[in-house]
Parts: C-alpha cells; sequence; structure tokens
C-alpha cells in the first residue's frame, strides 16, 4: 500500500495529512484518526482533545434534528477548543475546573442523543486525560 500526501481541511486549520489507500481524511465514522504526515509521531493529551472535539462538532453539525440545547454545546465545545489550544502551547495552562465544567455541559446537553454517544465519549475520555477525575 502507497501513502499519499494530501491537504485537506480539518477544523479551523489547513493540515498535511498521510493518507493510505483505506483511510478516509480526517476522522472517520469508526473514530480513527488520520495519521499525521510529521511521522505518525504520538499525540499529546491537547491534541487528543483538539481531534475529539472536532469530531464532535461534526457530528454535532450533521445532527439536524432539533436540540434545544444545541447552542448551549456548540459554546462549550468552542471553549474546549481553546483549552485543547492552550494545552497544546503550554500543558501547565489547564483548567482542570473549566474541562470538567465543559464535559459536564455537555453531557447534560448532549448525552440523552445516541447519534453522538461515540464522539462525546472520546470527548469525555480526552478531558479525563487532561483533568483525570478526584
Amino acid at each position: 500500500m502507497h501513502d499519499v500526501r494530501r491537504v485537506t481541511y480539518d477544523a479551523e486549520q489547513w493540515r498535511e495529512c498521510v493518507v493510505g489507500e483505506t483511510q478516509v481524511l480526517g476522522d472517520d465514522r469508526g473514530g480513527t484518526a488520520a495519521r499525521a504526515a510529521s511521522g505518525g509521531a504520538p499525540m499529546g493529551a491537547g491534541a487528543t482533545l483538539y481531534q475529539a472535539v472536532v469530531r464532535l462538532r461534526r457530528e454535532l453539525a450533521g445532527y439536524r434534528p432539533l436540540l434545544s440545547d444545541r447552542a448551549v454545546a456548540q459554546d462549550e465545545l468552542a471553549v474546549l477548543v481553546r483549552q485543547a489550544e492552550a494545552a497544546q502551547r503550554c500543558p501547565t495552562l489547564i483548567e482542570p475546573e473549566r474541562l470538567r465544567r465543559s464535559l459536564l455541559l455537555l453531557v447534560s446537553s448532549l448525552g440523552s442523543v445516541s447519534a453522538l454517544a461515540a464522539p462525546l465519549g472520546a470527548v469525555r475520555e480526552a478531558v479525563e486525560a487532561l483533568a483525570p477525575p478526584r
């Protein structure tokens, strides 16, 4: 199998991804992320959170039924993106209480939507990696 270099739009920034013949660009529906062109080095917890939030944001945008708390979820996803970016720059900038609060608000607003269970679970795992439960 040959790797092909392509540039794809991923959330708010352009990223170069190495994609194999059977792999899709970005996150596929199963939650498997494309390998970064930098050699596939393990991601830090901030990058993991960023990818999980981007996936949930994309799935939420594609979920068309009415959600009364959609605006709350979108606001908290924006907060989590900022926290993930800060964690990538400097892990000491993490605000564990803010991460946990955002996760709580996300779960309360989206937890009953089974179509979003997998991406929401990925966000929960990423938040717990950065801010372990007490």
